[in-house]
């Protein structure tokens, strides 16, 4: 993204604490050394903090699934989906959009235990929860689909990893 907003423009990155370690410090560093337009902010996955009102684009990218993780070894506790919603929903200016990309599960009545056990997430929930915050769909599209996909596997399994059914939304915070 720092290419392409270029130099009168500025990539925030938000990284959750419970990730930012020495090494990823260390790479960041390297990486923001090479690009003087982009910064990161780092709080617990389960409290983001963003600037306020900042954003014209926000990008999801195969991790909105884990609002709805919750991980005693990597210190991340029960969160709510609508609490990072509303975190971003604050940090975007009006009319500002958001793409949201995450790996396909199958439709089921439990999301938190599929996202445990698969890292794969409904489209329909991913829908009505952008949908509940305010959010306005814009449109979908299946460039990312994988019909071979038939979301059983973890998404880190080798036979599927980096080969996913990925369902793709862009949606906008009304002005």
């Amino acid at each position: 993204m720092a290419p392409v907003v270029g130099s009168k423009g500025h990539v925030l990155v938000w990284e959750p604490t419970q990730f930012y370690k020495p090494e990823a410090k260390t790479a960041f560093e390297a990486f923001e050394a090479k690009n003087p337009n982009v910064s990161i902010v780092s709080t617990p996955f389960e409290a983001p903090s963003l600037p306020k009102n900042s954003a014209d684009f926000v990008m999801l990218n195969l991790n909105y699934h884990d609002v709805y993780w919750e991980s005693a070894k990597y210190g991340i506790p029960r969160m709510e989906p609508q609490t990072f919603l509303k975190a971003v929903y604050a940090a975007m200016k009006p009319g500002a959009v958001i793409g949201v990309i995450d790996h396909v599960a199958n439709p089921n009545n439990d999301t938190r235990a599929t996202v445990d056990k698969l890292h794969r997430i409904d489209p329909n929930v991913i829908e009505a929860d952008f949908t509940k915050a305010g959010f306005k769909l814009v449109g979908t599209r299946n460039m990312l689909a994988n019909p071979a996909d038939d979301h059983s596997l973890l998404v880190f399994d080798p036979k599927i990893r980096g080969k996913t059914d990925r369902a793709l939304f862009k949606f906008r915070k009304p002005r």
